[in-house]
Formats: structure tokens, C-alpha cells, sequence
């Protein structure tokens, strides 16, 4: 098992946290010099070793550097750069080595960006186009492993004559090693704020394409909350094994069934039974993938899985800095895979390897990965409180939307917007997706706050934005499901007119709304709940679009789970510290007569049904249904409607509660689902046609009624009706004539408790009417009867 890696300057200077990257309690501890004796460090083409930190100058003469003094230097800055507006709390101290390993540069070469291997070593690439100077800085492991680092920080300042291709600063350096290299940049540039620029030489930036981030290793670990990020690569592993016989799901879009599920807090509680070293990782979503099996889903959707600081908000005193963001929308690398979610705090090479176990696993149970990724905005905050990682101080003119004042625009209201329509940072989404593809075989992609990519770099919407066209038209991504989040926090809300190329779907946010206030029992709502479960041809019937391409959900992380939507009708957010402020006021939920928790069996009646209301509701949909992990056992957050995820304890799936309810409403909720895999009248290709669907109603126009019913027509005779009712008292309803030969059989009556409140083989109506109480819902199929069975035919 490896440990947390030492990264300091010797393996004696590592009292009070003084590793290097990490924060020294004292501010400035010495520690002592390593050496590589008996080395040289032969330099080529100009090549400078930077040795500012002891005051003296390098200088290059005929290609081979000087040494400098002997003793050992500290560069000492605060934890994210000597800038006062960073606001940490604690100091760093970094060295610098001045000895001489061994390594042969060469110019290098621009592309690809990031690190590559090459001919004659390795290879180091970074777009930065406003910089003046660039110095490359590297931690050499000792022997190759990451727990005996034993040197310091080596910097090599490039060129700009002979290590600069256009706006690429580059360098290969012979002699290497292939893994376990830690790395990033200084970079320094104009210092004009008014012109948008933040350059900071002090802060060791991240490559924006660094294929793995190391950070600290076990995750929300306090001791190590001001941990600095640094890129890593691994050229020594044997290619992942994705077997002889490896293929992918495939599965068409309007046949799919959406988990959405955060990876950490699916198994890390200590009710998942799981061994404590595999809680809350990639190998954790493994052992359960027989859940999600047995409920019958088979895509999930994974909340934010790139690199993020969970320990953010901890980095200086602010009324958030309690709090572990749990959910990851705060990326700090596009490329790499969440480091803390691989088992035993095994690092970043055992994350990649990890994350690719975990899909291989769930391609070969059927079911397909997609990613919810974050493009709008990155963890480095706003100009009062930045946390400068990288984009930030590699040129921040380019990666981010700034007003003519050269200010952060912040259309994500997360302090920053990526500039996702410039060409750098196009290509960089563009490459970052296709990485995900190739070297991770994901399925898809839902795109947080996707208005966002819709905005030109001066922030104005765009009728046909680059990027969205370009992701729609990649070879690459051609197999992919992609998904938005079709608006922003800057107003721009486009469902229903996404920009789309008959290839994007959409979150659509107006099935929600419109089926929450339906079933909260608001009048004047049934024409919009007839319209949604048809699959929202007023949004979508545009072009070749078709009802898949409207995602519906009822419940999303970002808001009440399904338990808390019939139990609140306000938040309550107390736990989280933010005083009611954070997340939507917007719900439309009910709490079926009590606020929270109580005793009253009638009360905690109605709220089941109201669940299985909502949730049959959406599995019989035109479109593609989409559920929230936990809804199968009615997880509850508290009324908390928090839109971070900051406070781990009530996000964690509790699979106590989940054993405890299997018998009822996980039955429910899985025999629904696979009911509606079994009949395709609820998954049509095409929008629905009059041959489709008869709807009961004859007087759409009245404003009160709350009851609709309507029968969806099988070719094969097996049609299926349905009615809902969110009035608070019984309708009694004529049951349409059933096709030839056939009668009615109840198959679901939310109003009844399990397991009769669903039965597969159906129960034999009686007589021509149904008695449909407050608030419940109905499906009745046409089978054939005992007295008309079908007719058999011999050849």
C-alpha cells in the first residue's frame, strides 16, 4: 500500500506538516539539502537553471550551466502564492536544488500539451500566451517511488528564443524517469489587473494537461487541507486490459434508465458493509453494482469525477469554513481522475487504474457511464478570494470571461466563467472529452450549467456556439451521449432551445417543475403534466429532435431528494451553516400537511404514495427518465436544498435504511422499472401520434380539474391505461373498452400497500368503472382472460 508521499526537502525536515507543498506550522522551517553527488547537469540550447531563490544568477555559458552555492535555499510564500488576496492562514516553504542531476534538454516541441514520451525523453508543453517567463518545476523521485521522495524542487527556466513555439512554451529533458516525476510552472507576466492579468511567479501551477493531479491522499484529511496540487505522469504501466471481447453498452438513448449518484457518498457510509479501505472509492461502486442491478437502471450518471480540493472552503476563516464539498463542482484539472476516490489512499496512478476497473465492471453488468462534467468554471474562485491553481495564473486574460475593466464576469456564480468559446480553451474541453473517451471508454457527458458554453468570450449568448457544434459534430464523440444543463446563473435559460444539432439532449427543467405542481395538487396544471409525459413536443418536436432528447427527472442532486419534496415545504438548511441562503426557494413541494418529521400514520401515508405517484409518472414518460441516488429508499437530506453538497453526513446513501424498505417501496420502485423496460409503448422512437395515445378529456380548458387519464395503444393489442389523480378526494372513472378479446388488469394502484400496490401478472378488473382515490395513480393492462385466451395458431 503506498502512503502519503513525503514531498519535502529530506526526510528530517518533516516536523509540523513542512513537506513540501504541504503548510509548515512555523512559516520557515530549514530543511536540510539533498544532493545528487558525483551528477552533472548538462544543459543544451540556452537552457537556464533558476536559482533566484538563493540570490544568485545562473547563467549558461557554451551550453553548460554553473553551479550555484552550496548550501541549501528556501523560497518561502504562503500556501497558494505570496499574494495577500490568496487569504490562507498558513506559510509553505519549497527548495530548491541547486545540484546537478544528470539530465540532457532539448528544445522540445509544442504539441501535443501536457507531457508526452518522445524519442529522446520527455517532453513538457504549455500554452500561455500572454507570459513573459516560464520555469518549469520538477520533484525527482528517489528510486521511483513516491513515498521515498527524498530531493527538492529542480527549476529550469525556458528560453523564450529556444523553448517557445508561437504561444507553446516547451522542453524535453533526456534521462527522466517515466513515472512519479512530480511538476508544474511558475509562470510571470504583464502585472496590469485592469487588463485582465494575474500573473503570480510565486504559485506552482498546474498543467492544464496534466493526465494525473498528486495531492493529499485520503480525502476531507484536515491535517493536510492546504495540500498543494501538483501534475504527475506514468509512462511505466502496462496498458490497461479492457479484455479480448470488450465491448460497449451501446444502448440506444430512448431505452435508457439514469442513476444519478455521487461515487464517494454511494458507499462511504458504514452501513455499505464495505471494508473501510474501500468506502466511498471506484472499487466501492463495484461491489454494488448488484443494486443497481436488481433496481433495474442501466446508465449512471456520476457527479463530478475530474480533480477537485474537497477542502476548499478550509483554506481561509470564512462562514463556509467548516464545510467538505462533497460533490465536486469545483474542478481543478480536466484530465484527471479524482485522486481520493481511489481505494486505500492509493494515489493518482491507482485512481486512473481504479476508475477504468470500475467501468469495465459496469459495461460488463450493461450499464453505460456517463460523466457529469464541469466546463463552466474551475475551483480558482474570484479576484477577492482566488485559490490561483492554474488557469488563473497561466494566463487568465485567455481562460476566463472578463469585462472591459479586465473583471472575472461570473455567469456559473462561482466567482469565475470559463471562456469555453475561445480556440485555446475549445480545444482544451474538446481534448479533455476525447481523452475521457479513448483512454477511459465513458459513454457520455452531462454538461453542468451549459448556457454557459453558449456565450461568446465577451459573455453574449450565441446562436450557434463553436464549441457545442464542435462537440456535437467530434468522430470521437459521435458514440456519445451528450447531455445539457441547458442554463446558467446569468438568466441565459434555454430548454427547449438548446442548441442541439439533433444531437444534444437536454435536462428539462419544465417536466420537473410541471409534475411537481401537478402532484402538489395546483390547479391549472393538467394540460402541462399531459404535455410533459408525452415527452414535451412543445420543446423538443424541432427538426429530427425526438422525445429522448428531453432527460426527465423529477429529483436532482441540487435539490430536494424524493422524500424531502412531499415532506417540506421550505428548506432547512440549518446543518450546513449557510442560514437558508444557499440553493432554489423555487420547489414546488409539498409536505402533505406537516412540515418534517412526524408520527402521523395517515400523514406518512399520503407521502408514499406521492412518491410512487412521482415515480411511476416518470417511468411511463416519452423521453428518458432520470433518478437520484437514494430515492429507492427515500433518502432524506433534511429539507436540506444545498447546491454545493458541502456537508457529507446528509449526502451519504444509508443502506440500513435501504435493507429496511426493501419490501415496499424499493419494490415499487424496481418493479416499475423493469415494467417499463418490458413494454416499449412508454420509449417510442418518434413523438406520438394519434394512433399512439387516446386521451380521456373532454374539457381540457377547466382551470380545477386535477384528474387526467389517457391509454397508450400497443400494435399487438396490449395497450395501457392511466390515470392520475391529485385531488384530495375519490374520482370514479369509466374504463375505455379494452381491445378484442382482452380485459383490464391492475397492475399499479399507488393507493394500496406493497406488495399489492404492484403485481406484474395483474388482478382482473371488475366491472366497467375504477374508484381512484385522492391522490394515487392507476395502470391497468389489457391481457387476455382466462374466458378469452389468446388464440393459439398451428402450422
Amino acid at each position: 500500500m503506498l502512503h502519503q508521499p513525503l514531498l519535502c526537502g529530506s526526510r528530517a525536515a518533516t516536523t509540523a506538516h513542512s513537506t513540501l507543498f504541504a503548510s509548515s506550522l512555523s512559516g520557515g522551517i530549514n530543511a536540510s539539502r539533498t544532493s545528487f553527488a558525483g551528477n552533472s547537469f548538462s544543459g543544451h540550447f540556452g537552457l537556464k537553471l533558476n536559482t533566484q531563490a538563493s540570490g544568485s544568477k545562473s547563467n549558461s555559458t557554451g551550453g553548460v550551466f554553473n553551479e550555484g552555492r552550496n548550501s541549501g535555499k528556501l523560497r518561502t510564500s504562503n500556501a497558494h502564492g505570496a499574494r495577500s488576496t490568496e487569504g490562507v492562514t498558513e506559510e509553505e516553504a519549497l527548495q530548491v536544488i541547486e545540484s546537478r542531476p544528470s539530465w540532457k534538454t532539448f528544445p522540445g516541441q509544442a504539441f501535443p500539451l501536457g507531457v508526452s514520451e518522445v524519442d529522446n525523453g520527455i517532453n513538457f508543453a504549455i500554452f500561455s500566451q500572454h507570459a513573459t517567463a516560464v520555469t518549469l518545476c520538477l520533484v525527482p523521485p528517489e528510486s521511483g517511488s513516491m513515498d521515498a521522495l527524498d530531493g527538492g524542487m529542480i527549476e529550469l527556466a525556458l528560453d523564450p528564443h529556444l523553448n517557445k513555439t508561437g504561444d507553446v512554451w516547451h522542453i524535453c529533458i533526456e534521462d527522466l524517469p517515466r513515472s512519479n516525476v512530480l511538476y508544474g510552472y511558475r509562470i510571470d507576466g504583464p502585472q496590469d489587473w485592469g487588463k485582465g492579468h494575474r500573473f503570480d511567479s510565486n504559485i506552482v501551477l498546474v498543467d492544464p494537461y496534466a493526465k494525473l493531479i498528486e495531492g493529499r491522499r485520503y480525502f476531507g484529511d484536515i491535517s493536510m487541507k492546504l495540500f498543494k496540487f501538483l501534475g504527475t505522469y506514468d509512462f511505466d504501466s502496462l496498458p490497461f486490459d479492457w479484455g479480448e471481447n470488450c465491448k460497449l453498452p451501446n444502448i440506444p438513448e430512448k431505452d435508457l434508465v439514469i442513476y444519478e449518484m455521487n461515487v464517494r457518498a454511494f458507499t462511504s457510509d458504514e452501513s455499505s458493509g464495505l471494508e473501510n479501505n474501500i468506502r466511498g472509492s471506484y472499487l466501492g461502486v463495484i461491489e454494488k453494482i448488484p443494486h443497481l442491478l436488481e433496481l433495474g437502471i442501466n446508465a449512471v450518471e456520476l457527479l463530478p469525477v475530474f480533480e477537485f480540493d474537497e477542502m476548499e472552503f478550509q483554506r481561509r476563516p470564512n462562514p463556509r469554513d467548516h464545510m467538505i464539498n462533497t460533490w465536486g463542482y469545483s474542478t481543478i484539472n480536466f484530465f484527471s481522475p479524482m485522486s481520493r476516490y481511489a481505494s486505500a489512499g492509493g494515489g493518482p496512478v491507482n485512481a486512473s487504474r481504479e476508475f477504468k476497473l470500475m467501468v469495465k465492471a459496469l459495461h460488463s453488468a450493461g450499464i453505460e457511464v456517463i460523466l457529469d462534467v464541469v466546463y463552466n468554471h474551475t475551483n480558482e474562485a474570484d479576484d477577492p478570494n482566488p485559490y490561483t491553481t492554474s488557469f488563473r495564473g497561466i494566463d487568465n486574460k485567455v481562460y476566463y470571461m472578463l469585462d472591459n475593466d479586465g473583471q472575472l464576469l461570473n455567469y456559473s456564480g462561482c466567482g469565475n466563467t470559463l471562456n469555453c468559446n475561445h480556440p485555446v480553451v475549445m480545444e482544451l474541453i474538446l481534448d479533455s472529452l476525447r481523452h475521457w473517451v479513448t483512454e477511459y471508454h465513458v459513454d457520455g457527458f452531462r454538461f453542468d450549467l451549459a448556457s454557459v458554453l453558449c456565450r461568446g468570450t465577451d459573455g453574449s449568448p450565441l446562436n450557434a456556439p463553436p464549441l457545442i457544434r464542435a462537440i456535437a459534430k467530434d468522430a470521437v464523440l459521435s458514440r456519445c451521449k451528450i447531455i445539457a444543463e441547458p442554463w446558467d446563473c446569468g438568466g441565459l435559460y434555454l430548454v427547449g432551445s438548446f442548441p442541439n444539432w439533433d444531437r444534444w439532449a437536454e435536462w428539462n427543467g419544465k417536466y420537473r417543475d410541471d409534475l411537481r405542481k401537478f402532484f402538489k395538487g395546483d390547479a391549472g396544471m393538467k394540460g402541462s403534466f399531459a404535455t410533459r409525459v408525452a415527452g414535451s413536443s412543445d420543446l423538443y418536436k424541432v427538426n429530427n429532435r425526438r422525445p429522448y432528447h428531453s432527460i426527465n427527472f423529477v429529483i436532482a442532486h441540487d435539490g430536494f431528494t424524493l422524500y424531502d419534496l412531499v415532506s417540506y415545504n421550505c428548506k432547512h438548511n440549518e446543518a450546513n451553516g449557510e442560514g437558508g441562503m444557499d440553493g432554489s426557494n423555487d420547489n414546488f413541494s409539498w409536505n402533505c400537511g406537516f412540515e418534517g418529521e412526524t408520527d402521523d400514520a395517515s400523514i406518512k401515508a399520503l407521502r408514499s404514495r406521492q412518491m410512487k405517484n412521482f415515480h411511476l409518472a416518470l417511468m411511463i414518460s416519452q423521453g428518458t427518465p432520470m433518478m437520484l441516488m437514494g430515492d429507492e429508499y427515500g433518502h432524506t437530506r433534511y429539507g436540506n436544498n444545498n447546491s454545493y453538497g458541502h456537508d457529507s453526513s446528509i449526502n451519504n446513501f444509508l443502506w440500513d435504511q435501504l435493507d429496511a424498505r426493501k419490501n415496499d417501496h424499493f419494490r415499487f420502485f424496481s418493479k416499475v422499472i423493469e415494467y417499463r423496460h418490458a413494454h416499449k409503448v412508454f420509449s417510442h422512437e418518434n413523438f406520438l401520434s394519434k394512433t399512439d395515445i387516446t386521451w380521456h378529456e373532454h374539457n381540457w380548458d377547466n382551470y380545477e380539474s386535477k384528474f387526467l387519464a389517457f391509454t397508450l395503444h400497443d400494435n399487438s393489442g396490449g395497450d395501457i391505461y392511466l390515470a392520475f389523480n391529485a385531488h384530495d378526494f375519490f374520482v370514479e372513472v369509466m374504463l375505455p373498452t379494452p381491445p378484442t378479446k382482452r380485459s383490464w388488469f391492475r397492475v399499479v394502484d399507488t393507493n394500496l400497500v406493497s406488495p399489492d400496490d404492484f403485481n406484474l401478472d395483474g388482478l382482473p378488473c371488475k366491472g366497467n368503472t375504477y374508484n381512484i382515490a385522492p391522490y394515487s395513480s392507476i395502470l391497468l393492462e389489457a391481457k387476455f382472460s382466462l374466458e378469452n385466451p389468446p388464440l393459439t395458431i398451428v402450422q
